[in-house]
């Protein structure tokens, strides 16, 4: 399993990038976003998606260097469309706007349309959370066959359908909650299929229903489907995530025919924290709350208690020094899309070798 330095990915994840049209801009928008989403150890979410965005330039389901519409511009409300743009810098290009907007306001509520794959939201609460806002995000997946199944079904009819919120501290995000309303990520399971491992008891099931830890089948085969978490409770928040950024933001739902792409819609709410009153009083009953929460004895066989954002922040901590891991799997893929591109052995080669591990 090759291991790399930060850079390393940056540098062939921008090369990539640029092969598929994006300019500079974008393709270091995407770049940082996929490396960053490895640093905090969501690898379902980092430079192993590059294939998939390879396969969905090829089959135009994917637009560089797009220009998004804004369909309606008032006031604390507005509503882009992406228009199958690239989805990491449309959506980092719509938050910044709405942050721009709530520190105007007060608050902006985003309703953002049809971007390709945006990749790992906590990356845009935590853009939110390091100017001083607070964002809320409720988002769906669509434009491919459906992978989760809702409490009771034996049969999928939702994508993972995330959910996000992000709390400002002293200096950037004080907490994180970044989570897809299935189990585990359908990336999980793809990284867990790559390895040649099982998943985890209660995240998948069978074409007929049934449990299963074996991915191969919803990977390879698409039957099956991943299983809503805490079963009734995270199935009615999945259901949520649907209507909100689907029916209420207007983006491409999960009932509409498919393209065999992957659509992002959602509906964020983004509050500037200093006009809710004083941000460091707020910010210290924040911190007091944590420190509360994390005070408890923790459970057996629990090294300590941990709030959201901290598990991100020990896997950054690490993989920065350390490096990270690629499996075998995926990286044949990466470098099988780059052919595809017509970027040569040498060119990856020298992308990562001078900041390999």
């Amino acid at each position: 399993m090759p291991k790399f330095k930060p850079q390393s990915l940056y540098n062939l994840t921008h090369l990539i990038s640029t092969r598929m049209g994006s300019a500079h801009d974008e393709a270091a928008e995407v770049a940082d976003h996929l490396v960053r989403a490895n640093l905090a150890g969501h690898d379902s979410h980092g430079v192993g998606m590059l294939p998939t965005y390879v396969r969905l330039l090829q089959d135009g389901l994917l637009v560089p260097n797009q220009t998004a519409e804004t369909v309606l511009d008032a006031g604390a409300l507005l509503i882009i469309d992406a228009r199958r743009g690239y989805g990491q810098r449309m959506a980092a290009d719509a938050v910044r706007r709405a942050i721009a907007r709530a520190k105007e306001v007060g608050a902006c509520v985003l309703a953002f349309r049809n971007a390709s794959h945006i990749g790992r939201i906590g990356t845009y609460a935590e853009l939110a959370a390091n100017a001083g806002c607070v964002f809320t995000g409720f988002v769906n997946v669509a434009d491919h066959h459906d992978v989760q199944a809702t409490w009771g079904a034996a049969e999928p009819r939702l994508g993972t359908n995330p959910f996000t919120v992000g709390v400002p501290g002293a200096d950037g995000p004080s907490l994180l909650l970044d989570m897809a309303t299935t189990t585990i990520a359908a990336g999980k399971a793809r990284v867990a299929y790559n390895k040649g491992v099982p998943v985890p008891d209660g995240c998948l099931i069978d074409p007929d229903g049934n449990p299963t830890n074996d991915p191969t089948g919803f990977i390879r085969d698409k039957t099956g489907a991943l299983r809503s978490f805490g079963t009734h409770k995270g199935s009615g928040l999945a259901i949520m995530c649907e209507i909100m950024a689907a029916a209420i933001a207007g983006g491409q739902g999960a009932f509409e025919p498919t393209k065999g792409g992957v659509l992002n819609s959602m509906l964020v709410t983004i509050i500037d924290l200093s006009k809710l009153g004083d941000p460091a009083e707020t910010t210290a009953r924040i911190e007091a709350t944590k420190a509360y929460i994390k005070s408890a004895r923790p459970a057996q066989g629990v090294e300590q208690v941990l709030v959201p954002g901290e598990p991100e922040r020990k896997y950054a901590a690490d993989r920065s020094v350390n490096g990270i891991d690629v499996d075998d799997t995926s990286w044949r893929d990466i470098c099988e899309a780059a052919g595809k591109l017509g970027i040569t052995d040498a060119e990856i080669t020298q992308a990562v070798s001078a900041n390999s591990l």
